[in-house]
């Protein structure tokens, strides 16, 4: 798999912890941060290819930093992590430009299916392929 950056934002740290420990094992550069507000102070100081992000978190919410992201980083492709509650806020999601989302608990394989789809698309976007 090419190497691509990705970015996880859950406030659940041991499923956060586990997933970015899972991706760094397949050779992706990940990191992870616990709230919206921190994936934006971290997404401004570097660059993401891909960014999962949890719909449901304290403060500010996946889809109010997924408005955020899309507004300041467009060709960032973003997959929303839904629960089972929180399927509407995963179409909304979709609805405001995410690339996809899954359900919690997702398959490792699954997730990197995705991922692998949205990094793809955002070099198409950039005119890389």
């Amino acid at each position: 798999m090419e190497r691509f950056k990705v970015l996880v934002v859950d406030d659940e740290d041991d499923f956060r912890e586990t997933i970015v420990k899972r991706l760094r094992g397949r050779n992706l550069d990940t990191t992870g941060v616990a709230s919206g507000e921190e994936a934006l102070k971290v997404m401004a100081q570097e660059s993401f290819d891909v960014v999962v992000l949890d719909v449901r978190m304290p403060g500010m919410d996946g889809i109010e930093a997924l408005k955020e992201m899309k507004k300041r980083w467009p060709l960032t492709e973003v997959i929303m992590l839904t629960g089972h509650a929180s399927v509407e806020s995963g179409i909304q999601g979709m609805q405001l430009g995410a690339f996809d989302y899954v359900m919690k608990p997702v398959p490792l394989d699954e997730l990197l299916d995705k991922m692998r789809q949205a990094y793809e698309r955002k070099k198409i976007q950039e005119g890389k392929f």
